[in-house]
């Protein structure tokens, strides 16, 4: 039976129909959308008025998200921004290193020991300490003030405690977890490991190599970027909160017993989403990456989109660690860390091509986003591929040549527009100066010259949210309020398709989401406001009732 919903408005993103007042549904799928006597004519059909003061446009797209945002919210928030939570709680922001550390103080004395355990690390060791965990800090926002171990050494020095950064690209980790991981001793040499006057680590760890080890004694006694059953449903909710029904997980190990779990809850009736995980590339061969990435796109769902990879070449701005051409960074930093070697990056994507295995690469530097288009083009010359649409994932620093030579040779892009709104401020005074502050993230000139494009949150690196993601693209304006790269602004109809069509492009969905049109999955976000009336200082503040996933429907207040 064909049911045909009435809306206030349905944004198609179809130029051929851009706009409708009714969609009709069959099977999760879209039969068509138009007037109502023109979707009658398919045949018998259930009229269905539930939406009729809502606006429905297609399911949004976050086409770079990290699943792990479910589990991380059993943690501590330390996060310089209030943030809401899946079940809908506010959290305020801590506004200082003091309060970060107040907030810790507040939960360890909150947490039951225990005996250590034989099946596991997360013990916390022989004393039987459990761990304590948090995500979400930024010392930039406190002047680049560093958090040593010696901080976190005054919240517990029994207890193992660690603190995940917003990038997630670097750790905080006290005296406890350094000894369980035997790294509180002198004579460590790794650019990843800070020494501090006594010759000792100072507590923070740059980069996948050095985190890991350490994670499974602070409370990610998984794999940090693996998301469990309860996560992952978690995750979902915030999913429906934000009209996306579409979304990314992108970095993913996608070991057997996660693909099965995976598999199991995304399957279930109730659960709201379409994930895409891409396998991370670390810890493996570019060989065993590929095959692989093979196997696993023959165990796909229409809920689970498996058999693409994710490499990251270099790491964060904020957190200097990314890989800068010059004139490097503006308050003279030393440059980044490449998480990649060249050679291993040019056997990927040669491997890659050859089996037809699609591949999105960090890169957050210029001069990361330089080696990534070079790789390529060599790569290209071996096995050209003339739709391969292998994507730039942040490519925040690319500049209008690099733009040029992407477009030329196929690359597609998903920029990281929030970046403004979080690190503008930082950026333009600390770590790359105003004139490269104002180009950061340039959507006006990648459409420009042609690229397909998304713009993403990096959740949790921010909020998962993409219609803020859009209003930060068409607006550009920092925390504090200045306008950054004016020039490269875009309009909300071309934010809207960035986060619609653009990002379901970059992932080779568009032929199935990404517009409402007929033969397409019925994916729609409910919206209580019409982003395309609402004006665009105002878009961050539409509304979002719920979703329709595949034709079930999911209303964000009864999660």
């Amino acid at each position: 039976m064909t049911t045909i919903y009435a809306a206030r408005k349905v944004i198609t993103m179809n130029p051929a129909r851009p706009v409708a007042t009714h969609v009709a549904v069959r099977d999760g799928r879209i039969v068509g959308a138009g007037p109502l006597e023109e979707l009658a004519r398919w045949g018998a059909h259930t009229l269905d008025t539930r939406f009729a003061d809502k606006v429905l446009m297609p399911g949004l797209v976050e086409g770079h998200a990290h699943t792990m945002e479910g589990v991380f919210w059993r943690y501590v928030y330390c996060g310089y921004f209030d943030r809401t939570d899946p079940d809908g709680r506010r959290w305020e922001g801590a506004k200082s290193v003091e309060a970060v550390l107040d907030r810790l103080r507040e939960a360890e004395a909150a947490l039951s020991d225990f005996e250590a355990r034989p099946d596991g690390p997360k013990d916390g060791g022989a004393e039987g300490k459990a761990p304590l965990t948090g995500f979400q800090l930024d010392p930039i926002y406190f002047d680049n003030r560093k958090v040593s171990r010696a901080d976190l050494d005054a919240v517990s020095t029994e207890r193992p405690i660690g603190v995940v950064h917003a990038s997630c690209h670097i750790m905080n980790v006290n005296s406890r977890a350094l000894e369980l991981a035997g790294l509180l001793r002198p004579g460590i040499n790794h650019p990843g490991v800070p020494l501090g006057e006594d010759g000792l680590p100072t507590g923070e760890l740059k980069g996948p190599d050095v985190m890991t080890p350490v994670s499974v004694h602070i409370g990610f006694d998984r794999d940090m970027l693996a998301c469990d059953e309860r996560g992952l449903r978690d995750f979902g909710k915030l999913c429906v909160r934000a009209g996306v029904t579409t979304v990314t997980d992108l970095a993913a190990r996608l070991t057997d017993d996660v693909v099965a779990m995976m598999l199991d809850v995304t399957a279930e009736n109730d659960f709201p989403a379409r994930v895409v995980p891409l396998r991370f590339f670390q810890g493996l061969t570019p060989e065993a990456l590929i095959e692989n990435a093979v196997v696993l796109r023959k165990r796909s769902s229409d809920r689970l989109r498996l058999g693409m990879v994710k490499v990251v070449a270099d790491g964060s701005i904020q957190g200097f660690s990314a890989r800068m051409r010059f004139p490097g960074y503006f308050n003279g930093a030393p440059n980044g860390l490449w998480y990649i070697p060249p050679e291993q990056l040019r056997e990927t994507y040669e491997r890659a091509l050859a089996a037809d295995v699609h591949v999105h690469t960090h890169t957050n530097g210029d001069e990361a986003t330089q080696l990534a288009i070079e790789l390529l083009e060599g790569a290209l010359r071996k096995h050209p591929s003339p739709d391969h649409r292998f994507t730039l994932q942040h490519c925040q620093l690319a500049d209008a040549a690099q733009f040029r030579r992407m477009a030329a040779l196929g690359i597609g892009v998903n920029l990281f527009a929030n970046h403004h709104f979080y690190w503008g401020d930082e950026h333009y005074a600390l770590t790359v100066g105003p004139e490269r502050a104002e180009r950061m993230n340039a959507c006006r000139t990648a459409l420009d010259n042609g690229l397909t494009m998304g713009i993403h949150s990096d959740a949790p690196i921010t909020p998962l949210a993409p219609l803020f993601t859009a209003w930060c693209a068409v607006n550009r304006l920092t925390a504090s309020g200045r306008t950054l790269g004016e020039h490269e602004k875009i309009t909300v109809a071309e934010a809207l398709e960035a986060i619609t069509l653009g990002a379901a492009r970059t992932l080779k969905l568009d032929g199935e989401i990404g517009s409402i049109e007929a033969g397409k999955r019925a994916d729609f976000a409910v919206l209580e406001d019409d982003p395309t009336e609402i004006g665009a200082e105002t878009l961050r503040d539409v509304r979002v009732w719920g979703t329709v996933q595949g034709g079930r429907i999911f209303d964000a207040a009864a999660l």
